[in-house]
């Protein structure tokens, strides 16, 4: 479903607080799809995360983006951009996040065409690159309707407190 009246716009450093409260609930909802760990990432304080924002950077194509319904964040997709000048030309999304109440709508749809926007804008940057749970069937055909395809399998990526593995899927999107 088109028209999820959210807006999307590049996180600040007054969202950080928004952001963090997003990620760590994304987290502990969906350990297996992130190689972060709900309980090290809980202990951080917002600005701990200022330096995903890339504010600190001249060339752009280090970001967050945010989709913002009212004054609730309900998601947020992050591009992150090698400083070095041999891999400049690859952008790496990050952190794709979705609140429940929200799935369903296009905000992951449009969270990433917002994205693939910016990095088609940014000069240099060439590829994007992703990883995703295998088995996230909505993950995996949102990235492949929008031009990504497979490259290879990480398998056993994320080990959980349980013991149980998942394996993370690579893609690739050339601009």
């Amino acid at each position: 479903m088109r028209g999820s009246a959210v807006a999307i716009r590049a996180l600040t450093a007054a969202d950080l607080p928004a952001y963090k409260s997003l990620r760590d609930e994304m987290l502990f909802a969906h350990p297996e799809a992130f190689i972060s760990d709900a309980a090290e990432e809980l202990v951080k304080e917002p600005a701990d995360y200022l330096q995903r924002l890339g504010l600190d950077r001249r060339e752009r194509g280090h970001l967050v983006l945010g989709a913002w319904r009212g004054e609730r964040l309900v998601g947020a997709i992050g591009l992150e951009r090698d400083r070095r000048r041999k891999g400049r030309h690859i952008g790496h999304i990050v952190g794709m996040m979705v609140r429940p109440e929200a799935r369903g709508q296009g905000v992951g749809r449009e969270l990433l065409e917002a994205l693939v926007g910016e990095a088609r804008r940014t000069e240099g940057m060439e590829m994007l690159t992703l990883t995703v749970t295998d088995g996230n069937t909505a993950a995996v055909g949102l990235y492949e309707t929008s031009g990504f395809v497979r490259y290879g399998l990480l398998a056993r990526a994320i080990r959980l407190a349980n013991g149980r593995y998942h394996d993370k899927l690579h893609m690739v999107l050339t601009l």
